[in-house]
């Protein structure tokens, strides 16, 4: 889908408001419109859109600037959306973009996606640390490659311990690779059975940070209340949940730490990264930083991956829930079904 500037967009509105109605005083209500209709989802945008050809006009614009970019410019690589199903009309997937965690906030709430605003977005750096620990200890060694820093750790070559709110270093350290958001070229394409997925658009080695899995971060309880409405919802067909449960254990076996992360509504692109039964390409990794209170789950390359292979790990352990929804992995090696969390 080619690209319609958006200023262009406002200005041939205008011309058509002129020419269908007569009058010339109508500019304001253009204006108005160019700034609304960028907090619509897909179905009011698809809605209003039919209501005459000025709108239509604007959220044909809205929708290509939508289309090219899933990130609203947050990122630093535009990640596109590609359906190449015939007679599926839905060019893209409507949520709200996160690039790290964030705090359930018990209430619905808009962000603009499909205009110049977008690239506002963009200037803003989002910390990636809800919380931080004051006093913390934290290294001073600016300008380290990262490997001779005291604050850095690895578990089999993943990053498991980075630098920090509470170091000297800045985003360029070598011990900061998660902190500094998506660096690799990647697309959300629609399969007529799975759905969207997140696919490599460029040839990514081994042992490459992905991303974070980012969106609300909610109590259990929260969790499970979700997972619950989310399974009824799933059965009609009506949502693609994307509420993730990741425990870490002690040599003994038992739970230390359980993060929900829930990117149904609000997350990055890692809500669309697929289940695969032989545990895909990807791996996720719980990963500590100096003088932040909360961890973070980051993905990272399991192996090099080609450019359009899709990028999949496996969400957990089938036995949790038989009865839950098919899987349509296609690995040798399938279950059938998708892992769901049931605790």
């Amino acid at each position: 889908m080619n690209k319609i500037p958006y200023r262009n967009s406002i200005v041939m509105a205008e011309k058509s408001w002129r020419k269908t109605t007569g009058y010339h005083g109508g500019e304001a209500i253009v204006r108005c419109a160019a700034i609304i209709l960028p907090y619509l989802n897909h179905a009011e945008l698809a809605s209003i859109s039919s209501t005459c050809k000025t709108l239509n006009q604007f959220s044909k614009a809205v929708t290509s600037r939508r289309t090219l970019d899933s990130t609203r410019g947050i990122e630093t690589l535009p990640i596109p959306f590609f359906n190449p199903n015939s007679g599926d009309s839905q060019p893209y997937s409507y949520f709200i973009y996160s690039p790290t965690q964030i705090i359930h906030r018990g209430c619905e709430f808009r962000q603009p996606w499909g205009s110049d605003e977008d690239a506002l977005l963009s200037r803003f750096r989002i910390e990636p640390f809800l919380f931080q620990v004051a006093d913390a200890f934290g290294c001073n060694c600016v300008g380290c490659s990262g490997d001779c820093c005291p604050c850095s750790e690895k578990i089999r070559d993943v990053a498991s311990r980075e630098c920090g709110p509470s170091c000297e270093c800045d985003l360029g350290c070598g011990n900061r690779v998660t902190q500094r958001g998506i660096t690799r070229r990647l697309k959300i394409v629609k399969n007529s059975r799975k759905g969207w997925g997140l696919y490599a658009a460029e040839t990514i080695p081994g042992g490459q940070f992905i991303c974070e899995y980012a969106g609300e971060l909610l109590s259990t309880e929260e969790a499970r209340r979700r997972l619950q409405s989310y399974d009824k919802l799933a059965s009609f067909g009506r949502i693609t949940p994307a509420l993730l449960v990741v425990k870490e254990h002690l040599s003994n076996g038992k739970t230390s730490l359980r993060i929900n992360i829930d990117a149904t509504m609000i997350g990055n692109v890692a809500r669309f990264i697929n289940h695969s039964c032989d545990g895909g390409n990807l791996n996720t990794a719980i990963v500590r930083s100096s003088g932040a209170l909360l961890p973070r789950v980051c993905i990272f390359a399991s192996r090099d991956i080609h450019e359009d292979e899709e990028l999949t790990f496996s969400y957990g352990d089938v036995r949790l829930n038989p009865n839950g929804r098919p899987c349509f992995c296609g690995t040798s090696s399938c279950a059938g079904v998708l892992p769901s969390e049931h605790t």
